[in-house]
């Protein structure tokens, strides 16, 4: 495979080559993690940057109609979309669905816009591992905005702030969780809360979730990269599409403060250094997957199952074997 004219085709915009880069970086084999890495040092030098969009929210409460709502907005406007859909991966089975571009299907057939499905692969936090990656890669494409839209898992669903440079968070009316603004977690991470169904028969509840969570917010501890204001709750409705202009607006408002206020750079810096500590984590991990720590880390199993051996014991033994190792 030949990584400088990928790199090259990617930077030129390459649908395909987009493709095959992010197939490339999703792969775990070891050959193809050295060229990913090749690729994406590769793409550095493109210093191009999207704004990135994290967006959240329980199951059922309309990310994927929202996301192509909001998305045709922007891309009948000529901004340039790419949406990195993460879908549950089965437990049992590793398998997943992927079927976000059947639920985008006006938006996965417009010209601005590139959606690309990847499966968690048990990954926690709402995002596969490597989706930052994938990030990157479709920022050296020249996209606009990159939109990251989650699993949906519920308050533990944060490692996606560790990505984006703003995070939505999707809520619907009357879901009885407004005093969770108070709790940290997901909401205490999350930039602006969006109440999507604020349409028909829903809007009045709808109008009120938003007052519920204003004031919720209110409560949060002040963040020094917000503005005054921020964060905040506002009414949206993708089915009548009512309140997406306003959003964009106080969107782009909220990244133009940030960039003049240094806060941006500041967080993408913070982000890197967060990330580099991940890769070490999963380096550290993925040892216990070969030889001889693979062989150590079963015999110790077996004995604390048969009794033989107490957790703890059995732990503190595998890791001064890793130390020996080490």
């Amino acid at each position: 495979m030949d990584i400088g004219a990928m790199a090259a085709a990617i930077s030129s915009g390459d649908r395909r080559a987009l493709a095959r880069g992010i197939t490339l970086i999703e792969s775990a084999r070891p050959d193809h993690r050295e060229q990913a890495v090749e690729l994406i040092s590769a793409l550095r030098g493109v210093g191009r940057q999207s704004l990135r969009l994290g967006l959240s929210g329980t199951p059922g409460v309309g990310k994927s109609t929202f996301i192509e709502a909001f998305g045709m907005k922007l891309a009948d406007g000529g901004k340039k979309i790419a949406v990195l859909a993460v879908d549950p991966s089965s437990a049992r089975s590793g398998g997943s669905i992927l079927g976000d571009k059947t639920r985008m299907e006006q938006l996965s057939r417009h010209p601005n816009a590139y959606i690309r499905p990847s499966p968690s692969q048990a990954h926690m936090g709402g995002v596969a591992r490597r989706t930052r990656e994938a990030v990157a890669l479709c920022e050296a494409a020249g996209f606009d905005l990159v939109l990251i839209e989650t699993v949906g898992v519920g308050q533990s669903e944060t490692m996606v702030a560790e990505i984006c440079d703003i995070f939505l968070l999707l809520m619907a009316p009357a879901g009885g969780d407004e005093l969770q603004g108070v709790k940290r977690g997901i909401m205490e991470m999350a930039d602006m809360i969006l109440v999507n169904k604020a349409d028909g028969d829903l809007l009045a509840t709808a109008t009120r979730t938003v007052a519920d969570y204003a004031g919720a917010l209110r409560l949060l501890r002040k963040r020094v990269q917000d503005p005054e204001g921020f964060p905040r709750a506002m009414p949206v409705s993708a089915y009548s599409g009512s309140g997406l202009d306003k959003a964009w607006e106080e969107i782009t408002r909220l990244a133009a403060w940030r960039q003049e206020q240094g806060h941006w750079g500041r967080r993408r810096s913070d982000q890197a250094a967060h990330w580099f500590g991940e890769e070490v984590r999963y380096g550290l991990l993925s040892v216990l997957e070969r030889e001889p720590a693979k062989g150590i880390l079963a015999r110790l199993a077996a004995q604390v199952a048969t009794g033989e051996a107490t957790p703890e014991a059995a732990a503190r033994q595998m890791l001064t074997a890793l130390g020996r190792q080490a």
